[in-house]
Parts: structure tokens; C-alpha cells; sequence
């Protein structure tokens, strides 16, 4: 335990993966490797730099002094020029050239959609590994009838395996807007203080095509094909609405997913991983809470919530650049990824082990299927010559009675009743050859064997790691 505060999401939740990626460590080497690429494209584009200097930068990529760093700054009032400082001090044949025409955009930015395109790539695999998690529990599940609920009522049967279905189909539509974001996450280049490429042009004695070869070059250097056609001093902030969006959209499906497991944990029908020694409860110790979906849930929420900053940030970028958007975007974009890694995280877990009573599943099919039946047992009836409408009226009387019963404590007693019925013409043992609970699945097993064939050219090759969740 530490005597200052720590981001739980840093201390319980989030992975290694994540909280290096957005380590002091990597943004700031990230900013010397810029500069680095910014001396060597200078360099040979003609400027007075030498490769002594590119190479001396080059030697001192991870050995940044922060105290030095921090009693600059205290000083200067200004983060990227007490890098700069510090930099200098290790590399003091370079220190001359060091952010050459450059303004301090051209780290802070660039690094930060070096690290987002990064985030982005690994919270897809981590989609994709849930994915595959529900692909192989839909898939044993396909024709498993379950008690589908609408209003969360009771309802007509699926399978459990077609609801783990429509889990993945949110997921899936997340990948399509991961995608989408990450394709449209350009490189800004060194395009000067407003955008403009002033300082360039005097750097290069007004030669537009070198300036041009020295964007495109910093942004294959790290891994872009282009960068953006024009910007102010930064790059869009829509880029982070999008970003943040794709997050929140994960969290959405995460919440839903979730949700719907609690729900059916409280019926015992499906519960999430209970480990041999886990306490449910520190006073009832009978109890099986979902603890791990309650935590999907209320971490999503957080994430949520978290995407609104974006928005809200880039609908008030003044002009060429304004400040306010600083404080709250080295908060709110870090955070939002390392929430939905901890979302993810906790997604695979569940989905890895999740578990299904079959024994209560069937039981709850069973004690609702009469009700559900009674369309079949009508036409079954008619077809011995009945009535439909004085069918009708038998099937709805005896529903209502058998409702009553169950609703006082007693089992449905539905078939009997209507048995009883000489009217309706069918013993019991005629009715209960009908109340197969595969008669009235529809097409599940038949949806999600065809939505099966589609999804399994995404996680071909998929590489997913186990995942041990800390608390």
C-alpha cells in the first residue's frame, strides 16, 4: 500500500499491457524517438544536422532523468521544453537541434495517436478473445432450450446458446467501430504553431516539396500512411469523440452482456465463474454473488460516462488551439483505455468459464411450457374436431385458474385442467407427447450454426492469452 492516492483501475483492474502503454516510461521516450525522426527526415532533407547528433539522440532514448525534468519544469512552467532540457543534458552535441522548427504539438500529439492507434489494436484482440469465448459457448448451447423473456416477463423458448448470439453481435459491431477509428487516426507531422508549416518554409528556403517528404516520412517512421490534410496547432480533437466512442461502445456491449447474466444468476439458470474458495458474501455465506458481472456493469458505466469528455472537448477548440483541452484529455483518454482493458479483462474471465445448470434450465422450460404450448395443444384439438373459439375460451379459462395456483405457491397444473375438459379432447399423456421444448425453438440452432460461419474468419489465428483477473 502506498500513503498517496492510486487509480484502482491502475492498482486492481487494468493490465500490464495497458499501464505500460501509458507509462511516464513510453510517452516520454515516444516524444525522444520523435525527435530523433525529426533530426534524421531534417537531416536528410539538407539541414546543418549530423549523424553524430542523430545517433547521440539515439543513445539516450530511455534514460530520462525525471528529477531534472521536474525541477525544469517547476521553473519554466512548461512540460515539453524541460524535456527538451533534460535531453540536451544527455546528449549535449545534439542539444542545439533538438525540436528544430518544431512546436511542442508535434510531440505531445503525435505520441498520443502513436499510443491510442496502439490501445485501440490491443482492446480489439481482447474483443475478439471474448468473442471467441461466447463463439464456442453458442456453439454447445445452439439447441439448448431456455425460457426467452420480453419485458422480462416470461416468453416464447430460445436457446441458450442463440442468447449468447446476440451478445456477440454487439461485439461484433464494437470491432466495426474500433476499425473504423483506427483507420482513421492520421499522423500530424511538424506542422508549426498554427498549422501553417511557417517555420518550415524558412527552414527550407520556402521548398514546399521537402516539406511535404518530411511529413510523409515522420509518419511512415511510425508505422501512418498520411497525415491530416490540414489542422491548427493540433490535430482534430474529433479524433478522440471517435476514439472514446468506440470505448464506450464496447462498454454498451459489455453492460448488456453482463446485466443479462446477473439476471439469469439470480434464476440459477447461468452463472458466472465461482472459484472453490471465493467468498460470496461476508455475512451470508450461502451466497453466490455475480460479483464479476456487477463489476463489468459498474466499471462500463464509468466508461460511459468517461466518452462524453471528448465531445465536449472538441466542440470548444478556439480557432487554431486552445488549452482547456490539455488537463482533461491526459485524464479522460489514458483512463478510458484502461477501463475498457479492465472491462475486457473481467469479460474474458466470465465468458471463459461461464456455466450453465441444465437441470434448472429444464426445470423453468418445463414449467412454463404448457402456457406456451396451448397454440399447438388448440390446433392439435381442432384437428380432433373441436371448436376453435370454445377451445379458445377453455385454454384461456384453465390458463388463468393454473396462473392463480402458481401464483400462490403451488406447480402449474395446467394439462390436467385441461384434461379434465371433455370438450377439448386430449388426455394428459396425448398433451405432454407435444410439450417437446424442441418444438418450439424456431431456427435457433439454425441461426447460430449460419452466424457461426461468419464469425469464425475474424478470430482465425487469434492468439488469446489467459487471463487471470487480481481481485
Amino acid at each position: 500500500m502506498t500513503d498517496t492516492y492510486e487509480s484502482p483501475l491502475s492498482s486492481r483492474y487494468a493490465s500490464r499491457y495497458m499501464l505500460e502503454l501509458f507509462s511516464a516510461d513510453t510517452k516520454f521516450q515516444t516524444w525522444r524517438k520523435l525527435w530523433i525522426a525529426l533530426a534524421k527526415e531534417e537531416m536528410a532533407l539538407g539541414l546543418p544536422i549530423t549523424q553524430a547528433q542523430v545517433d547521440e539522440l539515439s543513445e539516450h532514448i530511455t534514460d530520462i532523468d525525471y528529477e531534472v525534468v521536474r525541477k525544469r519544469e517547476k521553473e519554466v512552467r512548461h512540460d515539453v521544453m524541460a524535456h527538451v532540457y533534460a535531453y540536451g543534458k544527455v546528449a549535449p552535441s545534439a542539444a542545439g537541434i533538438i525540436h528544430l522548427g518544431a512546436t511542442s504539438c508535434y510531440v505531445t500529439d503525435n505520441a498520443d495517436l502513436i499510443l491510442y492507434r496502439d490501445a485501440l489494436k490491443y482492446i480489439r484482440k481482447e474483443v475478439l478473445a471474448v468473442i471467441k469465448n461466447l463463439a464456442e459457448f453458442a456453439d454447445k448451447y445452439k439447441a439448448l432450450p431456455t425460457l426467452g423473456y420480453t419485458h422480462y416477463q416470461p416468453a416464447q423458448l430460445v436457446t441458450v446458446g442463440k442468447r449468447a448470439a446476440l451478445w456477440m453481435q454487439d461485439f461484433l459491431s464494437d470491432i466495426k467501430e474500433i476499425d473504423f477509428a483506427i483507420e482513421n487516426i492520421k499522423f500530424l507531422g511538424c506542422r508549426g504553431t498554427t498549422g501553417t508549416e511557417a517555420s518550415f518554409m524558412d527552414l527550407f528556403e520556402g521548398d514546399q516539396e521537402k516539406i511535404d517528404r518530411m511529413n510523409r516520412a515522420l509518419a511512415a517512421d511510425f508505422g501512418f500512411t498520411e497525415c491530416f490534410d490540414v489542422c491548427g496547432q493540433t490535430y482534430p480533437r474529433k479524433v478522440d469523440s471517435r476514439v472514446l466512442n468506440a470505448l464506450s461502445s464496447v462498454a454498451q456491449s459489455a453492460y448488456r452482456m453482463a446485466n443479462d447474466i446477473r439476471l439469469l444468476q439470480h434464476d440459477r439458470q447461468v452463472e458466472e465463474p465461482f472459484e472453490k474458495n471465493q467468498i460470496g458474501s461476508s455475512a451470508m455465506a450461502y451466497k453466490r454473488n455475480p460479483m464479476r458481472c456487477e463489476r463489468i456493469c459498474s466499471l462500463s458505466r464509468y466508461l460511459m460516462a468517461d466518452a462524453m469528455n471528448a465531445p465536449l472537448t472538441a466542440s470548444v477548440q478556439w480557432l487554431e488551439r486552445t488549452l482547456d483541452d490539455s488537463a482533461n484529455r491526459r485524464i479522460s483518454l489514458p483512463e478510458g483505455f484502461l477501463c475498457a482493458d479492465a472491462v475486457l479483462r473481467l469479460a474474458q474471465n466470465v465468458t471463459d468459464g461461464l456455466h450453465v445448470n441444465e437441470k434448472i434450465v429444464e426445470k423453468t422450460v418445463r414449467e412454463y411450457l404448457p402456457f406456451i404450448a396451448t397454440e399447438n395443444l388448440l390446433m392439435e384439438a381442432v384437428k380432433r374436431g373441436g371448436n376453435r373459439q370454445e377451445l379458445h375460451e377453455i385454454i384461456r379459462r384453465c390458463s388463468m385458474e393454473a396462473t392463480a395456483r402458481m401464483k400462490n405457491g403451488e406447480e402449474c397444473d395446467l394439462l390436467e385442467r385441461l384434461a379434465a375438459e371433455k370438450q377439448f379432447g386430449l388426455s394428459a399423456e396425448e398433451m405432454d407427447s407435444i410439450l417437446d421444448p424442441s418444438l418450439y425453438i424456431g431456427r435457433c440452432p439454425q441461426q447460430v450454426t449460419a452466424f457461426l460461419e461468419k464469425v469464425r474468419p475474424l478470430l482465425e489465428g487469434l492468439d488469446a492469452e489467459a487471463v487471470e483477473i487480481n481481485v
